[in-house]
């Protein structure tokens, strides 16, 4: 157990290595979705969110039908509450969008970096009030604007179904009343257009990515935003996740290196090559790192695959091919640190977690794209695309359990992703260390400092640069 002295110590010296680059956001961003009800706007809202926080910056979003319906329990199930012409309820709404609002800038005086404002907005009226409100930040307004009848049936019924609003309420009598509440949006709705917004900032998404229009962007956040917005769909598809085969670094408790598989590696290799063959999927891919664990692992496959640099495991530096005994005497100082805060902590010479969910971020990009497809890769990187995908944080990023010689399936859906754990029965070694006891979670001021101090220009923009999409960095291995 280290000492109040020893910890304060060890502290300044992480800091000290650490301290290289800027934070990479300016200024606090608020981005307005827009749009007709049944156009995906809060999935987008909560994609965005979870995709910021995944890349380090604090995200929340702020929905305006949660204070509604606690505002006005009446406009539950309620397709006239909605009607332009329906003054009381009108007056009640604006105040509900208002006190939203100010919750949000509340929110980001606290240090939040960027609020989704998750409403409609589907006047400039009510859009210029959101711009004079939050004078003091920058906004982006995001509109999905949607024409196509299947798509919006569907979204009626596969989410307004089990929206609060609808709760114990027919299905039929439910989908009915809430195209009554979209008729009565479409009779004052304003898109969003260069010729009357041109002073605006934003992005309009056009039957869930058929056409882009982006106007004015403004600032590292906006450009985020826009590159993810345009890589994600809404379309049915299934990833699978499982870490290579088995080695013999794995059984001799080592971490890094490039070894090959140990016997029992050898059989998972054979057993999940049963399992893509019983799943019966014409379309699956298949995408390794280009270590020869997790090529022989899928070796039996005969799929076509991708060799990813990116998927590589995480660069311990000078600990690679060390026990974590072995760490602990060579260099005790480190092991401490690293216990400290594993997640911001770096190896000498080698990588953090957060350098390594840079180094994927191109990853997740291709993965929002996609259909199906199985990623075979190593325990950090696991971790960190589960983290995506599960909505995880920083906290319990680094501690994620994901065995050997099992297929974790994903499959998203609106609001989440269902998981499924699928172990092969092949009998593996255990090289999961959970969180250490006694650990207490950073304050968000705490991992804005860190975060500073471990990230950003020179060593992230550098693996953002080493590790972007590129046919070098791909290899395809099509049969």
């Amino acid at each position: 157990m280290l000492t109040m002295s020893e910890d304060r110590d060890l502290q300044r010296r992480f800091d000290r290595r650490n301290s290289t680059m800027p934070n990479t956001t300016n200024a606090p961003c608020c981005i307005i979705m827009v749009g007709l009800p049944a156009r995906g706007k809060t999935y987008m809202a909560h994609k965005l969110t979870r995709y910021f926080n995944w890349i380090g910056i604090e995200s929340k979003v702020f929905n305006v039908g949660e204070m509604r319906r606690k505002a006005a329990p009446e406009s539950i199930n309620n397709s006239e509450f909605f009607h332009p012409d329906n003054e009381s309820a009108l007056e009640i709404r604006e105040q509900c969008a208002i006190t939203v609002l100010k919750e949000m800038i509340d929110w980001l005086k606290k240090g939040g970096e960027v609020a989704v404002y998750d409403a409609t907005n589907s006047t400039r009226q009510r859009r210029q009030l959101i711009v004079e409100f939050l004078v003091d930040y920058r906004t982006f307004f995001v509109e999905s604007d949607c024409s196509d009848p299947e798509v919006i049936e569907a979204n009626i019924r596969e989410v307004k179904l089990s929206s609060p609003d609808y709760i114990n309420t027919d299905a039929e009598l439910a989908i009915e009343d809430f195209r009554r509440r979209i008729r009565n949006y479409e009779m004052q709705y304003e898109t969003l257009e260069v010729e009357h917004d041109r002073d605006l900032s934003f992005m309009k998404i056009c039957n869930l990515g058929e056409k882009f229009l982006v106007n004015r962007v403004q600032g590292h956040v906006q450009s985020r935003a826009v590159y993810y917005l345009m890589n994600i769909h809404v379309l049915p598809r299934t990833i699978y996740l499982a870490r290579h085969g088995e080695t013999n670094m794995n059984i001799d408790g080592r971490i890094g290196g490039d070894d090959s598989l140990s016997i029992n590696g050898q059989y998972f290799e054979r057993a999940l090559a049963k399992f893509v063959k019983d799943q019966k999927l014409d379309d699956l891919r298949i995408w390794t790192s280009l270590m020869k664990r997790t090529i022989q692992t899928v070796a039996s496959i005969d799929v076509p695959k991708e060799h990813w640099k990116a998927l590589n495991e995480i660069d311990a530096g000078a600990c690679e091919g060390l026990t974590y005994d072995e760490i602990k005497i060579k260099f005790p100082e480190e092991y401490a640190l690293r216990e400290v805060d594993k997640y911001y902590y770096r190896y000498p010479g080698g990588e953090s977690y957060q350098d390594l969910v840079a180094r994927i971020e191109p990853v997740i990009m291709e993965l929002e794209s996609q259909k199906n497809v199985m990623v075979i890769c190593h325990q950090a990187v696991a971790r960190c695309l589960l983290a995506y995908f599960l909505d995880k944080g920083r906290d319990d990023l680094p501690y994620l359990e994901v065995p050997l010689h099992t297929v974790i399936k994903l499959t998203p859906f609106a609001y989440g992703c269902k998981i499924e754990s699928i172990p092969l029965n092949v009998t593996a070694v255990n090289t999961h260390h959970p969180k250490p006891a006694g650990l207490t979670p950073l304050s968000p001021e705490e991992r804005r400092i860190r975060r500073k101090t471990s990230s950003g220009g020179g060593h992230t923009a550098g693996l953002l640069r080493e590790f972007s999409v590129d046919p070098q960095d791909t290899v395809f291995d099509n049969p």
